[in-house]
């Protein structure tokens, strides 16, 4: 094989050199962003450093309720965004941790929170990020309808609790809020306030525009589907659904002529639900705590 030939320059006093081999060097490769760090800004400014109303007045009061946990306890917040529940349970003396794909929204979340506060970035249906047995309860706060593949996360949260310990997850109502398929009406007959439900039992999923996109090819998911989809799906991971709960709005109607019956139709028709699913401790594992507690 022919040798190839060697490139010269030529120097100051028109003498020919032998050039330098360039640089194999690879240039670094470019950090793709996911939909979520890219709507990371606008987020952050919708939920702030300390949470909604919602989330401060009725979330995370019901869900630390539900979790059953105590101080110094391990606590996983998945899907935790920029760490609001995580830093709120640190506050009650309990050691949280705090897992989401998104390096952006921890960024918001490292930059807030104590040293004693951990986060992670990692898929949250992935089980290798945490190892067995690790958690004295695991909370999704509000995030679970932006989740795809929720068999494989409640797996996971089955493998990372222990035993006996629970899974609180918690949503807008799936029977009352699913968007673009039920709102608010008015009865004038009646002068009643009441939800309008056009679709219900059949999973979909619905392309929600967030800032700062500006075209239809660049979207967040949610994920439509019926209370027995969510509750199947715990029992096939594992899990034992020992408790649901329907929380109610805290808002108040100004003065006005439908104030009173959009009051009444906030307390009866509920904004979230509220789902716990216990890991229940395998026979073995009982017959040996009543013999130790003999």
């Amino acid at each position: 094989m022919d040798e190839k030939p060697v490139k010269y320059k030529t120097d100051g006093r028109n003498k020919k050199v032998k050039s330098a081999p360039r640089s194999s060097r690879k240039k670094p490769e470019k950090k793709v962003l996911t939909l979520w760090d890219q709507a990371s800004r606008w987020y952050d400014s919708l939920v702030g450093s300390q949470g909604t109303d919602f989330q401060k007045d009725i979330i995370m009061p019901g869900v630390l309720r539900m979790l059953e946990v105590g101080k110094k306890d391990r606590v996983l917040d998945l899907a935790c965004g920029q760490g609001v529940f995580s830093r709120y349970l640190s506050c009650k003396g309990i050691h949280a941790e705090g897992l989401d794909s998104s390096e952006e929204l921890l960024k918001f979340a490292r930059s807030r929170s104590g040293a004693s506060v951990r986060y992670h970035v990692g898929d949250a249906s992935d089980p290798k990020n945490f190892k067995e047995n690790s958690f004295d309860g695991i909370a999704c706060l509000m995030a679970i309808q932006n989740i795809e593949k929720i068999d494989l996360l409640f797996k996971s949260a089955c493998r990372w609790l222990k035993p006996g310990k629970c899974f609180v997850v918690v949503m807008t109502h799936p029977c009352f809020r699913i968007p673009r398929q039920s709102h608010w009406g008015w009865d004038e007959e009646k002068k009643l306030e009441y939800r309008r439900v056009d679709h219900y039992l059949t999973e979909r999923n619905v392309p929600i525009l967030t800032p700062p996109f500006a075209d239809s090819k660049s979207f967040t998911l949610t994920y439509h589907r019926p209370m027995q989809s969510y509750i199947s799906a715990l029992v096939q991971a594992g899990l034992c659904v020992d408790g649901m709960e329907e929380w109610i709005s805290n808002k108040n109607s100004l003065p006005g002529k439908r104030s009173k019956a959009e009051n009444r139709a906030r307390k009866e028709i509920p904004l979230f639900l509220a789902l716990r699913a216990r890991l229940m401790a395998p026979p073995a594992v009982e017959a040996m705590s009543k013999d130790l507690s003999v």
